[in-house]
């Protein structure tokens, strides 16, 4: 039998909706019967490898969706590097246009340096890494990007709240063949591209907001990842070689993962936009 349409589709982007759209479809009948369990432990032997590492360091590029009032979604693109030494020590850089800022942690003291600002702030966060991503998330609402997959139990974390799990095969990112691994949880959907082979890093990491208008999303990619004896060596004490000025860290305007430019209203659901 044969089905006559009015008009064929002549818009390229509605044709790339129309594939996407059969291609959901014949996802949905693929992985029916996903391995879950062999989704949990690929995802089980990351977190292994990674809280094995005493020394890490890589590159990354992340994406933040925001949600304006008028529903338009809007991509906030950055890039920076990482550089950790297990149990005590991290660096971490981000650039996103309207930011650059720099982070030290000598496993005392976090410092914080706006250098776009010739400004930097410190608390004393005595502690591991661990200690200190928990506080910057939850103290000072500061998250280090991929943060929750550096951390030493970081498979518990993940899986907190999880009601779905997908193993969707191999996926390819920055030419890395990758198992492809997708998760449902109460609040948000995510997904992770994990390196193939003995060293099952991760490459790809997004999150999906399930309680926001539009479904906005947060990702980052891993690039350049190194451990062991491949990381440089560096310093985590704070040098002021600028003689940048000391301000509390309420102060250190611009440093954010949002531009001054935004600010946070609250929807009638209580969503921020």
């Amino acid at each position: 039998m044969f089905i006559k349409t009015r008009k064929s589709i002549k818009n390229p982007a509605r044709m790339m909706v129309a594939i996407g759209v059969t291609s959901l479809l014949a996802l949905g009948s693929s992985i029916a019967g996903a391995d879950e369990a062999d989704a949990k432990r690929l995802l089980k032997a990351m977190s292994d490898y990674v809280a094995a590492q005493k020394a890490i360091s890589f590159e990354y590029d992340s994406t933040l969706d925001v949600v304006t009032p008028e529903n338009q979604v809007i991509g906030l693109a950055s890039s920076g590097a990482v550089t950790l030494n297990r149990p005590n020590q991290m660096h971490a850089s981000r650039s996103g246009g309207f930011a650059d800022v720099e982070m030290n942690f000598n496993g005392e003291t976090l410092t914080i340096l706006g250098k776009n600002l010739n400004a930097y702030t410190q608390k004393k966060i005595p502690g591991t890494v661990d200690h200190l991503i928990d506080e910057l998330k939850d103290t000072y609402n500061r998250p280090l990007p991929a943060a929750d997959l550096l951390l030493a139990n970081s498979y518990e974390v993940l899986m907190q709240d999880v009601v779905d799990v997908k193993d969707l095969g191999s996926g390819v990112v920055g030419g890395i063949e990758c198992d492809s691994l997708a998760f449902r949880a109460k609040e948000v959907d995510w997904q992770i591209w994990i390196a193939q082979g003995d060293r099952p890093y991760p490459c790809r990491y997004s999150i999906t907001s399930k309680l926001v208008a539009n479904s906005p999303q947060y990702s980052v990619q891993v690039r350049n990842w190194k451990t062991g004896d491949e990381v440089a060596a560096r310093d985590f004490n704070f040098k002021n070689a600028t003689d940048a000025k000391q301000v509390e860290m309420e102060d250190l305007k611009g440093t954010g993962d949002l531009p001054e430019i935004f600010k946070i209203v609250e929807t009638d659901k209580g969503e921020s936009k």
